[in-house]
């Protein structure tokens, strides 16, 4: 059964409770290299389970999904209030062919933009913190919200990957 856009937000934000999103987002990269370090090819494209991702396949989500936030905090900060479209990460999956990505380019991509990112984040005045968009599909998110938001991402698809390490699904 697929989840709603409101039970998705709020599985995500139940991995960042009592953490310091910024903190979370700033450790990711790190944690992704020491997960990924050592592994082989058929460890990094093995898929767990039927319809699932491989850790691959993750680090060309997580990659495309860093360009997803950093556009969408620019959009937000530069246009308060501003409409946000939603995407399918499954379409982008298939259509920018995630399982033969190669997994050690997607996380030098995603290392790089998650750092411009952050620099972005930290520089930011604290009122534009309240800056928001209008997401399509899940309503109000206001740029405080989306950085806890993608902090329960990260944590959410870390533990896929150190499930699939230690050979689960």
């Amino acid at each position: 059964m697929q989840e709603t856009p409101q039970q998705y937000t709020h599985r995500l934000l139940g991995h960042i409770e009592g953490k310091d999103p910024l903190k979370v987002q700033r450790g990711t990269p790190k944690k992704l290299a020491g997960l990924i370090r050592g592994l082989s090819r058929k460890q990094l494209t093995r898929k767990p389970a039927l319809g699932k991702w491989s850790i691959s396949e993750i680090l060309a989500h997580l990659a495309d999904t860093e360009i997803v936030v950093g556009w969408r905090l620019r959009h937000i900060l530069g246009n308060n209030g501003a409409p946000v479209q939603a995407y399918n990460q499954n379409v982008w999956a298939e259509t920018f062919d995630y399982a033969h990505r190669d997994a050690k380019e997607s996380m030098e991509f995603f290392q790089v933009l998650r750092a411009r990112n952050l620099a972005m984040l930290k520089a930011l005045p604290k009122e534009l913190w309240e800056n928001y968009g209008m997401h399509q599909e899940r309503g109000k998110e206001s740029i405080a919200h989306l950085v806890r938001l993608y902090a329960g991402h990260d944590l959410n698809h870390l533990g896929q990957m150190e499930n699939i390490v230690e050979g689960g699904s």
